[in-house]
């Protein structure tokens, strides 16, 4: 079994194309910055945003108290003009930056420095309602649209967002209230999300208290989320971590994170709504993740799941006190597919579950869903998992007349805990084999002595790298 823990690598985002570009004398060059600023390698012209400009040259202020919606969205604004120019930067200096939500835009970089915080306002009336994700058909939490998200953009090219371990703040606490108080008549906003995009890059960033999920990369392509660290109260409702959502070429490395839901949720859309939209999340790796998550999965895939997720890989994963490892949720309904999913290399300490696949999460869109849309659920590997405290081994339960098959579960060793319960494995229409598993994999999963499966050819986002300029 390979070694545990978070690794440290040097990535090149060579999918990103920046080139210089003229700015007005009122912002500084680059240059001042150029340790902060993340470069694409060899070959890209121009190499970093050429000038930046500093929040407070449009007029913000740093007391927490002051709105900075204005200031947030006339330097977006007025930035943008030069996206077809070679880009530019917004830098975001210390302090705390009250502000209401705003978009992003095309190449551009938001750029934290050290101690700046920018905080979410808890004015109501900053939040408009807009559309529901077409491949849900309606809100998360109720039918109809959703609160605005905090930061978001749609149909964007070459998106940063990095710093020095800024922070940004969600004041979930606000929307939590009215959440369990049921008080919102549309579904809460999320505190990032990006759609229709490709070639986005998140790091060195501490995400906290989210109104609902924290990052959601949403019909994107090509989108790296490097050494974040994401908070929230563990009993805090719906804040999973990351939710790639109908995304290709995604890695997601090297982070923290505390959530009062799923760690790491991949998705693909709603019942009828996500089969219509058709459109898989896939070429999904995860590693160097740690997750603390006492009511939630380590890494969930689904329960949307109706337009498929496909060539996932997780490798070098840790999770203290968290609910599951890995779980699969589905429904009759959903229709879709999860297949090809390898994970490896999995150090679990205090669990319920160490494996959970179910096919009866059937929480629907409406009452519109096909009775005879079922899901596929196939090609399932899980090898070099270590499990101690642990509360049952394996809880896996297919559908009547579809079956979950060809999984694979090998070189698991999981101590019990002191309360374990008297069936460690739970298996039913369920179909797959078993190999060196401690306790014992139940009937449906006989041993065979082979490793499973994991990928040997690297997906392309691999190959993708960041440096620094200067």
């Amino acid at each position: 079994m390979e070694p545990f823990g978070i690794r440290s690598r040097s990535i090149r985002l060579s999918i990103i194309a920046m080139v210089a570009f003229v700015w007005t004398a009122e912002c500084r060059r680059a240059e001042e910055f150029g340790q902060q600023l993340w470069s694409v390698g060899d070959g890209a012209p121009g190499g970093c945003r050429a000038y930046a400009a500093d929040l407070v040259q449009f007029g913000g202020v740093s007391d927490g108290v002051t709105s900075n919606t204005k200031a947030f969205r006339d330097a977006i604004a007025n930035l943008s003009q030069y996206a077809s120019d070679g880009g530019s930067m917004l830098i975001v200096p210390p302090g705390r930056w009250l502000t209401g939500p705003f978009n992003l835009t095309s190449h551009f970089t938001l750029f934290l420095q050290e101690h700046a915080e920018i905080v979410a306002s808890t004015d109501f009336d900053e939040y408009p309602i807009v559309e529901p994700l077409p491949s849900y058909g309606r809100g998360r939490d109720t039918t109809g649209g959703r609160y605005s998200n905090f930061i978001w953009g749609s149909n964007l090219t070459d998106v940063i967002i990095t710093g020095e371990n800024g922070t940004i703040d969600g004041q979930g606490q606000f929307w939590w209230d009215k959440f369990h108080k049921k008080e919102l008549d549309s579904t809460r906003g999320y505190l990032l999300e990006l759609m229709h995009s490709e070639n986005i890059l998140i790091s060195n960033l501490t995400f906290i208290n989210s109104p609902a999920w924290t990052l959601h990369p949403v019909y994107c392509n090509n989108v790296i989320i490097s050494s974040v660290t994401v908070l929230a109260p563990v009993d805090s409702p719906n804040t999973d971590g990351i939710d790639p959502d109908s995304c290709s070429n995604v890695l997601i490395e090297n982070s923290f994170i505390v959530s009062g839901d799923d760690c790491i949720a991949i998705k693909s859309g709603w019942d009828e709504y996500g089969i219509r939209y058709g459109r898989p999340s896939e070429h999904i790796l995860i590693r160097g993740v740690t997750c603390i998550s006492p009511d939630s999965a380590v890494i969930a895939l689904g329960s949307e799941m109706s337009g498929g997720i496909q060539d996932v890989r997780a490798e070098n994963i840790v999770a203290v006190n968290s609910e599951a490892a890995v779980r699969i949720k589905t429904a009759v309904g959903r229709g879709g597919f999860v297949r090809d999913i390898f994970v490896k290399g999995v150090s679990l300490h205090t669990m319920k579950y160490v494996f959970w696949i179910t096919g009866n999460y059937g929480n629907h869109a409406d009452d519109h869903w096909d009775p005879d849309a079922l899901p596929e659920i196939t090609r399932i590997n899980y090898s070099d998992f270590f499990a101690e405290n642990v509360t049952m081994v394996a809880n896996l339960q297919g559908i009547e007349k579809d079956a979950f098959t060809d999984i694979c579960i090998s070189n698991v060793t999981a101590e019990l805990s002191a309360k374990p319960k008297k069936v460690l494995w739970n298996c039913s229409l369920v179909e797959g084999v078993s190999s060196y598993v401690s306790p014992k994999a139940c009937d449906e999963l006989p041993e065979n002595g082979k490793p499973c499966d994991y990928p040997t050819i690297p997906l392309p986002i691999e190959s993708v790298r960041v440096g620094q300029c200067g």
